[in-house]
């Protein structure tokens, strides 16, 4: 590895460690509850360390999202030849349910669990992941501006909001399940079914794409 490689590997490792931790201090008392100068004590490192990783409070909670930013424009412009754009994200979501990926919200793991009623229950977080929702939006707006040309503008970006809107819908039904007590593998044949019922939706309100 270089030298480059390795120094990379050191700041993900910090900024994981360091999210960890407060993650687990915001888990255990509260978002509010916990002050930028308590996280840093816990990491071993200083605040201006600490703000040197990340921008704000938030961040250290959200940047586990943040990592998922432009996934979906990516499966866009990396799908197979001849794919349509609406079938490789619907094979990308389907895969991630069955993965029980958290961002599918179809994970019962208890930190998860936990993590997801923190973000979406404190203000601030929720404000946050608004932010990183549109980046996605505007990214994925793009991907398919360029997986079909001439698909006259705002077509691209009201296309782009529904399916991301789409996915925000079927994860938080599926944590708001899970919350309730049910199993993973007790909602999953449900969330595989409500996942092809909302792209066939798609395909058929979005047929640039389909």
């Amino acid at each position: 590895m270089s030298a480059g490689g390795r120094r990379e590997r050191k700041k993900r490792l910090t900024r994981d460690a360091l999210s960890a931790a407060a993650i687990e201090l915001f888990l255990e008392r509260g978002f509010d509850a916990v002050s930028v100068a308590e996280i840093a004590a816990a990491a071993g490192v200083s605040k201006p360390t600490l703000f040197s990783y990340f921008a704000s409070k938030e961040d250290l909670v959200l940047h586990r999202i943040a990592d998922h930013e432009g996934e979906q424009a990516r499966v866009v412009a990396g799908r197979p030849a001849g794919m349509a754009p609406l079938a490789a994200l619907e094979a990308f979501a389907l895969a991630g349910i069955e993965a029980r990926d958290p961002v599918t919200g179809l994970n019962d793991h208890p930190a998860v669990l936990a993590f997801h009623g923190m973000v979406f229950a404190t203000p601030s977080l929720a404000g946050r992941l608004a932010h990183y929702t549109g980046r996605d939006e505007e990214l994925l707006a793009d991907a398919l501006a360029a997986a079909v040309p001439g698909v006259p503008a705002p077509r691209p970006a009201l296309a782009a909001g529904q399916i991301v809107t789409v996915r925000r819908v079927l994860a938080r039904e599926n944590w708001r399940r899970l919350s309730a007590g049910e199993s993973a593998d007790a909602v999953l044949p449900d969330a595989l079914a409500a996942a092809r019922d909302a792209f066939a939706g798609l395909r058929r309100g979005l047929a640039d794409y389909a």
